[in-house]
């Protein structure tokens, strides 16, 4: 099981130094890769009909794929991946030239997790219809995957049209891997059919294995091997008594079919970037990772 981190996007602030002294101090460590959250705009809460979210214009997100490029000039060994990043409110070609240009720039290191999102005012905002985000994903999978491999791609889909063209350069990996978030019946079917792997939200335990289980049944039936499917796990520390790390840590081992886990640090009052590295460091040691 690799075992990276959660870039504590809205804790990290905007110094660079900051943000490149945390990735190195990450890949120093040995943590295996970064994972960031997505998020273009965030909402007013005292707009007219009010908000309900966990986000707010006054939570900080860098752009992914920006912060990818930075990232890739700094560090040469962690895997690069959004986790996720919100794909039917972007243009898909528009997607496929910056994952590409990201896998290019650091020598093969983007993992890709998408969903379909859940926030409706940066759908408005950036001129998608957040009603139609499950059916449009699909197609636009299937349109990066061709621009990636292909030189010249012609797509004439229900929503893309593509006449005889392609982007350059070609990503170092051919598909980049593509992964989704989302945990409704319809997501599932849809990881299972078309996807590289899944991201999920659960602690580990009988329910957490009966739903990768179920899943794998899907991944089979879809015709696919369950061995080459990835699962991605995450252990928020705010939420487990550091008395109860390594023991957290040993039921994600024990789980079938999670291959990657990631430690998210948001939420514990720490004050700088700096103080999330401490913190890791601490869990490091605490749960015997060496």
């Amino acid at each position: 099981m690799k075992i990276g981190v959660v870039l504590p996007q809205i804790e990290i602030g905007n110094d660079p130094a900051a943000i490149k002294a945390y990735a190195e101090a990450v890949e120093a460590m040995g943590f295996t890769h970064l994972l960031v959250f997505d998020h273009v705009l965030g909402a007013n809460p005292d707009r007219p009909g009010g908000w309900k979210g966990p986000y707010t214009y006054r939570h900080g997100f860098h752009e992914p794929f920006v912060l990818f490029g930075f990232l890739a000039a700094v560090t040469r060994r962690l895997e690069l991946v959004t986790g996720i990043l919100i794909l039917p409110q972007r243009q898909t070609a528009l997607v496929a030239k910056q994952a590409a240009a990201v896998d290019v720039l650091s020598g093969g290191r983007l993992r890709l997790g998408v969903a379909v999102g859940w926030n409706p005012v940066e759908f408005e905002a950036l001129g998608e219809d957040f009603r139609t985000r499950g059916r449009r994903i699909e197609e636009q999978i299937e349109v990066m995957r061709a621009l990636w491999t292909k030189e010249l791609v012609t797509v004439a889909g229900q929503r893309h049209r593509i006449p005889d063209a392609g982007i350059n350069p070609l990503p170092v990996q051919r598909p980049i891997p593509v992964w989704m978030g989302g945990e409704s019946e319809v997501v599932q079917q849809r990881t299972a059919r078309i996807a590289d792997g899944w991201m999920p939200h659960f602690r580990p335990g009988a329910a957490a294995q009966a739903t990768v289980d179920r899943l794998h049944g899907m991944v089979r039936a879809a015709g696919r091997d369950p061995k080459a499917f990835g699962i991605e796990g995450r252990i928020t520390l705010a939420q487990v008594p550091p008395a109860e790390w390594a023991t957290e840590l040993e039921a994600w081992r024990a789980m079938r079919g999670i291959t990657h886990l990631c430690v998210h640090t948001v939420g514990m009052g720490l004050a700088k970037p700096a103080d999330h590295v401490e913190m890791l460091r601490r869990f490091r040691e605490t749960v015997g990772l060496r």
